[in-house]
């Protein structure tokens, strides 16, 4: 065959959830070219013997948080080296669709993302001064510009729209006009027109502004009612795109009335929703079970919906750095630290000397633990109303000034600072006594012992804890149920709070349980059905197709422990450290529109130099 760039030959191909065949497959001008047994061609073609390896449509990862990242380091290295090809970016209402949208003195990309998806000031800061685009269209014109590693799908984030239609005080503050909502109607079909994916939404209750004098406030599209978001994925809806939304956890009828939007039975025709996201919480077991009836009665004959909840192919491990965590949002005591910019200390300091604070931070700590009463009885059935469970046993120090004690769970340190006080046993240097004796001498209980570490430690004590997913049976029975589909990775968001960028990985390793037969499902939904579902061309190995293909070993992902791979890692691109996740030996190469943009756990010297990925614009229906 002419013009063929590269030819990998003996693979065991995985392609639209058809049974694995042994094939070579092709590769030249960016294209799939050929797929066939013996394929033949010119001695001067690079050719790679792939025996024994499986070969597959490279990875979707539907959300993600990628928009700035895409700014500096376009190649997205912590993504495209797990065999990432595609990401969604946008979602949860934040994007960069209007460029910065500095107006009026306020910053919005600084106070959405900053703790929404615990991103520091100054990388944010950084990133919006580079922007130099203020509409949709010229955004996508942006983004085919950059060297992008991974394809890249765009959504229409809601909050940056609430912001355009209504300026950014008043879209923290009321509802739109008739007129505004107009306006949001026609910016939205407009940008659906040109090639956005659809529209994203958040409901969250844990995503709070970071700059002042509005950190007690949601973002925006949290302030949206019923009514604004009917009349918007309205819009959604007779485009054939797609909705991405988050429902209002605490609202059971609230979030049954806005998933409803989906029905064609109620609305004329089916919306296209994804909904992050289906988890087994760990101090609350009826939330999953709720989840499911959710999504079987949404995609039922009679509600006929179009429905597809996200499910993370991981344990929900989280990283924490002192009291800054995603999981802190949700609790008034621990979000009034979150409140402070990250590089504040003497703030947080303040804060937790206060003895009114310290008072209701112990309050909060011990509720439920002792005692009688209602707030005891749901912690007891497993019923609490945080999806943080409080457990000082489920608690592990990762990084800390006093180094032996890395390793141990906070609540084994506790009892180590009372068996010292006691003179059960020594201190193990003279720092620890001397710790132990200045910081923790009048530490009577866990409350007190938890506000000390952060007290003593602030953001220098890294913690990791599981609240979710805990049991990996049970999320492989979420990832194969064909209402699910595999998604929730957060990659490029959470900087040092999480690393599910390899979470596809760990998907397919889950589904490999089941032998090849469940492999080749998962990766249709990894691939044909992320594309499908988004309204793009991709995710296949047709003859004609990008070249976007990766090479995975079998034998080396089926002993791949992808919580353990997490490390901290200083990335000079971004300025900042990350939790990122290490999957050596498990995905031998990744081909990007005909590219190589790894081989064996290195980057190709041009990814993120020059374009490999394009823009995925949608598909009109």
């Amino acid at each position: 065959m002419p013009n063929v760039d590269i030819l990998i030959k003996n693979a065991k191909v995985f392609h639209r959830g058809e049974p694995p065949i042994v094939q070579d497959v092709a590769i030249g001008d960016g294209k799939i070219l050929q797929r066939g047994a013996n394929l033949e061609v010119d001695a001067s073609c690079k050719v790679i013997d792939a025996d024994g390896m499986w070969l597959m449509p490279g990875l979707f990862d539907i959300h993600t948080h990628y928009d700035l990242e895409l700014e500096v380091a376009p190649g997205l290295p912590e993504s495209t080296r797990h065999g990432t090809t595609t990401v969604v970016i946008a979602n949860c209402s934040l994007g960069l669709a209007y460029g910065n949208q500095r107006r009026d003195g306020h910053d919005p990309i600084v106070s959405c993302y900053a703790r929404v998806e615990n991103i520091p000031k100054s990388v944010l800061r950084a990133v919006a001064d580079k922007v130099n685009w203020s509409t949709p269209t010229q955004y996508l014109a942006h983004l085919t510009k950059l060297n992008l590693g991974p394809n890249v799908i765009t959504m229409m984030p809601h909050s940056m729209l609430r912001i355009e239609a209504m300026g950014f005080e008043d879209s923290i503050s009321r509802d739109p006009t008739s007129s505004e909502l107009a306006n949001m109607r026609s910016q939205l079909q407009a940008a659906l027109d040109v090639g956005y994916a659809g529209f994203s939404t958040d409901a969250l209750p844990f995503h709070y502004l970071a700059n002042q004098p509005y950190t007690a406030r949601t973002i925006p599209t949290q302030f949206a009612k019923y009514e604004e978001i009917k009349a918007l994925t309205q819009v959604v809806r007779e485009a054939g795109a797609i909705w991405q939304a988050t429902p209002p956890k605490d609202s059971v009828f609230g979030t049954l009335k806005t998933m409803l939007l989906t029905s064609g039975l109620m609305h004329g025709k089916p919306l296209k929703t994804t909904v992050v996201a289906a988890m087994k919480i760990s101090n609350n077991w009826k939330l999953l079970g709720m989840v499911k009836v959710l999504a079987h009665l949404l995609n039922s004959a009679i509600v006929r919906g179009n429905f597809h909840m996200q499910a993370l192919g991981a344990r929900f491990k989280t990283w924490s750095d002192g009291a800054i965590t995603p999981l802190a949002e949700e609790i008034p005591e621990l979000r009034r630290l979150n409140e402070t910019d990250l590089e504040d200390r003497e703030a947080r300091q303040k804060i937790m000397h206060d003895p009114t604070f310290v008072a209701e931070f112990k309050a909060m700590w011990l509720r439920g633990k002792r005692g009688f009463g209602i707030d005891r009885i749901k912690r007891l059935i497993n019923l609490e109303d945080y999806a943080f469970h409080r457990d000082m046993a489920k608690m592990t120090v990762e990084r800390c000034p006093m180094k032996h004690w890395e390793g141990w769970t906070f609540e084994a340190v506790y009892q180590r600072v009372q068996a010292i006080h006691a003179g059960q046993i020594a201190p193990q240097n003279k720092s620890e006594a001397k710790l132990v004796e200045k910081d923790f001498a009048s530490i009577h209980d866990e409350g007190d012992f938890m506000l000390q570490m952060l007290r003593s430690f602030d953001t220098k004590l890294s913690w990791s804890t599981v609240t979710g997913n805990d049991d990996l049976t049970t999320v492989r029975e979420l990832l194969m149920n064909p209402l699910f589909i595999p998604g929730f990775n957060d990659s490029g968001a959470h900087l040092t709070n999480m690393a599910f960028y390899d979470a596809n990985l760990r998907s397919l390793k889950l589904a490999a349980q089941g032998g090849e037969n469940d492999v080749s499902y998962i990766v249709k939904r990894l691939t044909l059905d992320a594309a499908e579902l988004f309204g793009v061309d991709g995710g296949t190995l047709d003859i004609g197709a990008a070249a976007d293909v990766i090479l995975i070993d079998p034998n080396k992902l089926a002993q791949y422990d992808g919580e353990r791979s997490a490390v901290r890692i200083h990335r000079e691109d971004i300025g900042h450290e990350q939790l990122v996740n290490r999957s050596d030996g498990v995905v031998e190469m990744v081909i990007i529109g005909g590219n190589v943009a790894w081989k064996q756990d290195q980057p190709s010297s041009t990814l993120g130099v020059k374009p490999m990925g394009r823009l995925l614009t949608r598909v009109a229906m």
